[in-house]
């Protein structure tokens, strides 16, 4: 079966919640949706945090009025129907075990990858449950996870120069009818395809690789992503 974008479903009134919204990847995701017309909340432990965030991307070129608000973690979970994970590997646990409850019966998509970082620069962190997605997904039982946006470079999302954004979001998941909603708002940012990658056991390695773009990107000087050939 071909890549159809034709047959992904209109997704463009779902409010998409970014917990993990003032840091440099929820941000630029932030940035991309609303500039697309997407309802966005951005999340924070500190309200004032997020709203300073959000007033600060709404000021971006191509960010219609009202479309980016910003609150606490809580009140983002509560509020969105569909909510990207994008904090830091050391805080995932907790931040998304204390939104259990709100997030319940929500799409929840995590784009965190467990990395460290030494003297030979990026390495991939191994994961009790297998991966960042496996844990979230553990944490949030009745949740609808899946793993996407890991290999999106920040800068190319922050750069308002930048109108296309040339890549393939894999998506990873137990629930195959996610697929299409994810893929339909990747297909919200020109540019991206949203790529069916299996389910979340094969998540690890999309995690990990992460350490390859950066390593890459460190030594050519460039933002690379991935695109899945004959597709």
């Amino acid at each position: 079966m071909a890549y159809d974008p034709s047959d992904l479903p209109d997704v463009s009134g779902l409010t998409v919640g970014i917990i993990g919204g003032t840091g440099d990847q929820g941000r630029g995701l932030a940035y991309r949706f609303a500039r697309a017309g997407q309802p966005v909340l951005i999340g924070s432990r500190s309200a004032e945090r997020a709203a300073q965030s959000a007033a600060e991307i709404a000021a971006l070129p191509g960010v219609p009025a009202g479309g980016v608000t910003g609150t606490d973690n809580d009140e983002v979970a509560r509020r969105s129907d569909v909510v990207i994970i994008a904090v830091p590997w050391d805080g995932h646990a907790a931040t998304v075990a204390a939104l259990a409850e709100p997030l319940a019966g929500k799409i929840v998509v995590d784009c965190v990858n467990p990395l460290g970082f030494d003297k030979q620069g990026p390495y991939a962190l191994p994961v009790p449950e297998g991966s960042a997605v496996q844990q979230a997904a553990a944490l949030l039982p009745d949740s609808r996870v899946c793993a996407a946006f890991n290999h999106v470079s920040a800068p190319l999302l922050a750069d308002p120069e930048i109108d296309r954004i040339d890549l393939d979001v894999l998506i990873c998941t137990e629930q195959r009818e996610l697929v299409d909603v994810v893929a339909a708002l990747a297909a919200r940012i020109p540019g991206m395809r949203g790529v069916y990658a299996g389910r979340l056991r094969n998540a690890h390695q999309i995690e990990a690789f992460t350490a390859n773009l950066i390593a890459i990107n460190r030594r050519y000087k460039t933002h690379a992503g991935v695109r899945v050939t004959d597709l």
